[in-house]
């Protein structure tokens, strides 16, 4: 890929969380991740890239844009494989609640699992636990692990979980042993990302949420240096009939960073929507003026960049503010 995609890429984030920000705290997730999808969308026609959505907002019949299959650029190279998440955290977004972000992943064209719509069981950690967990450890075991690597107690780890019934087993485990938990709503791929950033505090993320937001977080944690392993979830008959559809004849097994990734090379992109551990969320400065905070990495190079943005709004023709639907909620 060429390197000049790193910060073509994160344009397309931007633009998207700024779409989405003039939504945050009224309710309206819907609205908020429709704003996002079309400023992506529109964006995504000036970058130079070929590329083919793997991981989007659903099938052909079910999104009017940014549909799996579709293709993005205005340039017949390099050929990429593209997983979006306009607005992770939709529902955080609507009720204005810190970790909403705007995310995209790239790799070369074959490269990213085209992972179905459905659950996933996951653990992720940052580079210093890498290669010495195993998805099917007991919690106990995998936080022993997790404390050592990052020469900390036990007592000291912070363990982020999504707050859903079929969770507490692993939250009772994390409480036993003797580990904090942090409980989240909504955001998985934000809380896999945070382990492999030492500021946020989070040393490990675990539990079931969805498949295509755990291969966005595995590209992101091979540009880290971190690991993600997991397993597709499917919960009837219907799930296992669209993992076969997708070319996964065993769902039960165990997906690996290069089974999520492969290659060597990956560039991942997200830009703050709402104020959170990684990022900080849009400001509205007044004078039709907005600043943006952003995060943009690259697995061949290791290379991490932070951009803040300054953008004057009036001049971002490929953005649609519907002010008027914004006057009626």
């Amino acid at each position: 890929m060429d390197r000049e995609l790193t910060l073509e890429i994160v344009r397309v984030t931007e633009v998207a969380a700024l779409a989405a920000a003039q939504w945050m705290g009224r309710g309206c997730k819907k609205e908020a991740d429709e704003a996002a999808t079309n400023a992506m969308r529109a964006m995504f026609d000036t970058v130079a890239m070929n590329g083919t959505v793997v991981i989007g907002e659903g099938e052909m019949d079910e999104a009017p844009m940014l549909y799996i299959g579709e293709k993005l650029g205005c340039a017949a190279t390099p050929e990429v494989d593209v997983a979006v998440d306009p607005l992770e955290g939709t529902n955080i977004l609507a009720k204005g609640l810190p970790n909403a972000l705007s995310v995209v992943a790239i790799a070369d064209r074959g490269n990213l699992l085209h992972a179905p719509d459905m659950y996933m069981q996951k653990i992720a950690v940052g580079p210093r636990a890498a290669g010495k967990i195993h998805l099917d450890d007991p919690i106990e075991k995998t936080l022993e692990i997790v404390a050592k690597a990052n020469n900390k107690r036990i007592s000291d780890c912070v363990v982020m979980v999504l707050e859903r019934p079929r969770h507490q087993e692993i939250i009772d485990g994390v409480r036993r042993a003797g580990a904090r938990v942090r409980l989240i709503g909504d955001g998985d791929v934000g809380a896999a990302i945070y382990t492999a950033i030492p500021d946020t505090g989070i040393d490990l993320f675990v539990g079931i949420g969805g498949a295509p937001e755990g291969v966005i977080a595995a590209a992101a944690l091979k540009c880290l240096g971190g690991e993600m392993q997991a397993r597709l979830w499917p919960e009837d008959e219907e799930d296992v009939a669209r993992c076969a559809a997708m070319g996964i004849t065993d769902p039960k097994k165990i997906l690996y960073m290069d089974d999520m990734v492969k290659g060597d090379d990956a560039i991942f992109a997200a830009t703050g929507v709402t104020d959170g551990e990684l990022l900080r969320g849009v400001r509205f400065v007044g004078g039709e003026m907005a600043e943006t905070h952003s995060l943009v990495m690259r697995a061949k190079t290791s290379t991490i960049r932070y951009i803040k943005a300054v953008h004057r709004l009036t001049r971002k023709p490929h953005l649609v503010f519907n002010t008027e639907c914004l006057r009626q909620v």
